[in-house]
């Protein structure tokens, strides 16, 4: 079994922490930077759409942008725990096909993203998408 090791340190300043990667690469989190919990929804965001991308590129799709846009549902009460997550694919290209978009989004739902996979059992993860035209 594979292990992934990350750490956050508290700067000192308020509830501020500095995240470093496995790569060494830096992550400011809390106060006036991007919350854990957001962290979270960008990790799966970047996750899926890494895996659409190579594989409507495998697909030979024409595709020249995706954005996937994630929107997280949770209750006022703490520690309000995430219950429903929308993720919006847009995709923008020629004559892109569908169906490969619709194929892409399931295979990395099922069997590519590791964020995804690590909440669909706790969290009730949606997709739609849109085509747009060059």
């Amino acid at each position: 079994m594979g292990t992934t090791q990350v750490s956050a340190s508290w700067t000192g300043e308020k509830l501020n922490f500095l995240g470093t990667d496995t790569k060494g690469n830096n992550v400011p989190m809390g106060g006036a930077n991007t919350s854990p919990s957001q962290l979270m929804l960008l990790g799966l965001a970047g996750c899926t759409g890494m895996d659409v991308v190579s594989i409507l590129q495998k697909k030979r799709q024409n595709i020249t942008g995706v954005q996937v846009q994630v929107i997280g549902h949770n209750p006022d009460e703490y520690p309000k725990p995430y219950q429903q997550v929308e993720l919006k694919f847009t995709v923008t290209g020629d004559n892109v096909d569908p169906k490969a978009v619709e194929r892409a989004i399931h295979l990395s739902e099922t069997k590519y993203c590791v964020v995804g996979q690590t909440l669909q059992n706790k969290v009730e993860i949606s997709t739609s998408f849109e085509i747009k035209s060059e």
